[in-house]
């Protein structure tokens, strides 16, 4: 009799949907990706893989008084004093300048020398220091009136944009997101003008024709987050957030924005407060003494850019997506930050899924679904075959269309939290979240994805390095390619057999648990959630009444997946022996009894506890209907799991002993 297969498919890839254009993660990718700041042949990495000091303060000085009118000079007078604690014993330090942009002056330290070559600063030292010195360096030098897509100045203008390693353009530094150092920035500029950079506002002093502006953070900024946005006759609205910790207490939320031309933030202002909360309470409250979002001009064309408590808007960019994704930074990416490239997931993975949050907290958790589904499809459509945290990135930085990939680095990044919450559970999932965020140990520092790992697994109390470790370091997703068959075993006993299947071969096995919804012939229904754990997993399930259907993945939890299910009937001879083996009596009190249908096989059988030990294996021949019995009753009460495997498919169930 031939086999009857019907294939019921489970995944539709969609076109692109018109709302991704304009989803915040789109528009923050376009930005980064279209950026030329970066080039990989260009890379110059001054003390890497291993550091020798740690730059605790820039206190910068800026001259750009003239880069604002005709014909918008590029060029400027600056100088850097840098306060270094020495790692390791040394008599040099090197930073980080671009030769092409920068010219160095002189160097103050007594007794110093450098060179400026091949776009790295070498400063020999006026002598040996050992670990644990401190010591300050000012440097002197100037911008060339050059366009270097980091220094920008036109039209009244003046803004920088450094991700991912630009700000070596604009001053001396060491250029890596994990040397996070405070910073201080002086400016002088025509009092028409308006300046803003990361931190508070220390002092702002007007004489005549000009304004001396101070900005000092209080919190430690990366190079690539460190920001000075400026504009003539700007705009400036500010509105206060009241913090949840002490009402009394607010923090300034500053909006620059073009009034010339018609922009207009009052909705974004209106929502600025809420959306604080909102953050605050899922994550933490608002972790810095100020922020703020400044629109700028046609050279920064794209999305937006989260500077630290000041991020950069494209022109009229006041869009609600945008705002909610660059406002999440401040929290993943600017509070804690990468500590390599090859960690970027946790900067946009989380701050694209956070938009999904913001969506589901204003319209419920279909606006949040839709989202989700959304950036899915756009990774099953586009996906570039590539993982998410490359190793080689910690190193050798990526070109911006590689690292900024809006298929892989956002959206299937953002996916694979959508899909972790899936599989912990709300609760577990937005309190490991909150955990993370206020961890003294990255709060204010940079992190690599081990780290959080790590803090999951410690709050949890679970192990799901398997979970991060397929999704981020494999690419590709998985493809199944399911069957299950409907039994009839008499006297009004029914079987559904369901065998999980994962055909890709461009990456490994994706262990996830699976949800499975059974239909039955007079109209109810019954959901089961089981762990794959391994491929061409068999499933059995017993029933008192004739099931119809199986659905696989029925909500779409596995949101990254290829899917198709097929009803098996009739007698299948490209499957060997799908009748299940029997375990009785369950509950047990310790001795477990066996029917192992084989027909003449060498069967291993394995039996698991919850913490996924081993505590019993046997390989054995069995032959028609072979009756095996084995003693638990020394393991205690609980939950375990046997599993039989022949040399073609794996039969696993749940056995309870009390």
């Amino acid at each position: 009799m031939k086999n009857i297969i019907i294939s019921l498919f489970l995944i539709a890839i969609v076109n692109i949907s018109y709302s991704q254009k304009y989803s915040g993660a789109y528009q923050c990718s376009q930005k980064k990706q279209h950026s030329k700041l970066f080039s990989p042949m260009n890379l110059k990495s001054a003390n890497s893989p291993k550091h020798s000091f740690d730059v605790l303060n820039y206190n910068l000085y800026f001259d750009i008084y003239t880069c604002y009118s005709t014909p918008y000079s590029k060029a400027f007078k600056a100088n850097n004093t840098i306060t270094i604690k020495v790692d390791s014993v040394l008599n040099q330090i090197q930073l980080n300048a671009v030769v092409s942009s920068l010219t160095i002056d002189s160097v103050k330290l007594a007794g110093t020398s450098f060179t400026h070559v091949n776009d790295i600063l070498t400063i020999t030292l006026d002598r040996i220091y050992n670990p644990g010195e401190t010591l300050d360096v000012k440097i002197y030098y100037k911008h060339k009136n050059v366009t270097d897509n980091a220094f920008y100045a036109k039209n009244g203008y003046v803004f920088t944009d450094s991700e991912p390693e630009g700000a070596r353009k604009w001053f001396p530094c060491w250029d890596k997101p994990s040397d996070k150092a405070l910073v201080t920035i002086k400016a002088r500029v025509p009092k028409t003008v308006l300046l803003g950079a990361n931190g508070r506002l220390t002092d702002s002093t007007t004489i005549a024709d000009t304004t001396y502006y101070t900005w000092t953070s209080a919190d430690p900024v990366a190079t690539y987050i460190t920001v000075l946005t400026s504009r003539k006759n700007w705009n400036l609205q500010i509105i206060y957030w009241h913090k949840i910790s002490n009402p009394q207490d607010s923090v300034p939320l500053r909006l620059y924005y073009n009034g010339d031309s018609g922009e207009d933030p009052s909705f974004i202002a209106s929502i600025l407060p809420e959306m604080t909360t909102f953050y605050s309470q899922k994550f933490g409250e608002h972790p810095f003494e100020k922020n703020g979002f400044a629109t700028l001009n046609d050279d920064f064309s794209w999305g937006g850019m989260e500077n630290q408590t000041l991020t950069s808007l494209c022109a009229d960019c006041w869009q609600e997506p945008l705002v909610a994704h660059e406002y999440a930074h401040q929290w993943f990416g600017d509070m804690i930050t990468c500590a390599t490239w090859k960690d970027l997931w946790l900067n946009e993975g989380f701050a694209t899924h956070i938009e999904a949050l913001w969506a589901e907290h204003n319209g419920g958790y279909s606006a949040y679904k839709a989202d989700v589904l959304d950036k899915a499809n756009y990774y099953l459509q586009n996906n570039p075959e590539w993982a998410i945290a490359d190793p080689s990135w910690e190193t050798t930085t990526p070109s911006t269309n590689v690292l900024f990939n809006y298929a892989v680095t956002y959206c299937k990044g953002a996916s694979v939290l959508a899909m972790f919450r899936y599989v912990v559970g709300d609760i577990v999932y937005f309190n490991t979240l909150h955990t993370y965020a206020n961890d003294p140990e990255f709060k204010y520092q940079s992190a690599i994805i081990p780290d959080f790992i790590a803090k999951i697994n410690q709050y949890t109390g679970q192990d799901y390095t398997w979970y991060f470790n397929e999704w981020l370091t494999q690419p590709n997703h998985p493809i199944y390619a399911n069957t299950y068959q409907i039994i009839n075993q008499g006297s009004n006993n029914w079987a559904v057999q369901f065998i999980a299947n994962q055909t890709q071969g461009n990456t490994g096995f994706f262990k996830m648990p699976i949800e499975l919804k059974i239909n039955f012939s007079d109209g109810t229904d019954t959901l089961v959630k089981v762990m794959n754990d391994v491929n061409n997993q068999v499933f059995d399930f017993a029933f008192l009444k004739e099931p119809d259907t199986l659905i696989f993945d029925p909500d779409t939890n596995i949101i990254l997946k290829q899917a198709t299910i097929s009803l098996i009937t009739g007698i299948n001879n490209n499957i060997s022996n799908l009748g299940t083996f029997t375990a009785y009596p369950n509950p047990s009190s310790g001795l477990i009894n066996m029917i192992l249908p084989f027909k003449n096989e060498l069967v291993s059988i394995s039996i698991f506890n919850l913490q996924g030990q081993n505590i019993y294996s046997e390989q054995i021949i069995a032959d028609h209907n072979t009756f095996k019995q084995i003693d638990l009753s020394k393991y205690g009460n609980g939950n375990y799991l046997i599993k039989i495997s022949n040399y073609y498919k794996i039969y696993t169930k749940k056995i309870l002993l009390n």
